[in-house]
């Protein structure tokens, strides 16, 4: 049984009498990998039976012509071409997933904190005293909550801490 060829709309085939070529592009950011061109032996042979035959004529003459006739349609998946795609498929994939992992392989790499003040200790302002607070629900100097007060944006009136939805108009906060 052959080998399964998956099937994609993200390529083009660019093969002709001669042999295979395709060319793979990504939907999204339209990046693409055009395949070597792989000649088809068959195709091949065929040439050298028809210069033969046509520089020594007779019976070569007469079997250049039935190679000629001998058609198949190329649009059909062959074994040769169903190989040639297969192979263009590997690299393709190989090129995206080396692109991936590249990726990923710079952003562990970049430092994503350097712009981050992590000896400094976060410091709340009291809006009862103004005291700097460095922690705490409560104010250590007047006791007041340090969580902030939210108003609602609909009626403007002030809701309880932690809740999501005001308690007079039941607007989200």
């Amino acid at each position: 049984m052959a080998d399964v060829v998956p099937f994609t709309d993200n390529f083009s085939d660019l093969s002709n009498a001669q042999g295979y070529q395709f060319e793979f592009r990504c939907e999204r950011c339209g990046n693409g990998y055009r395949s070597a061109f792989q000649r088809d032996a068959m195709e091949t042979g065929r040439s050298m039976l028809r210069a033969v035959g046509s520089f020594f004529g007779g019976t070569l003459q007469q079997l250049s012509s039935s190679a000629d006739q001998w058609k198949y349609d190329r649009a059909t998946n062959s074994a040769a071409k169903d190989r040639a795609l297969t192979a263009a498929e590997e690299v393709s994939r190989a090129q995206a997933a080396a692109q991936r992992d590249q990726i990923w392989d710079q952003a562990r790499e970049k430092n994503w904190t350097a712009d981050l003040d992590l000896d400094t200790r976060a410091k709340l302002t009291c809006p009862g005293c103004g005291l700097k607070a460095e922690g705490g629900k409560f104010c250590t100097g007047c006791g007041s909550s340090l969580a902030p007060t939210v108003h609602c944006g609909e009626c403007g009136k002030e809701a309880k801490a932690g809740a999501v939805f005001c308690s007079d108009c039941g607007h989200r906060l």
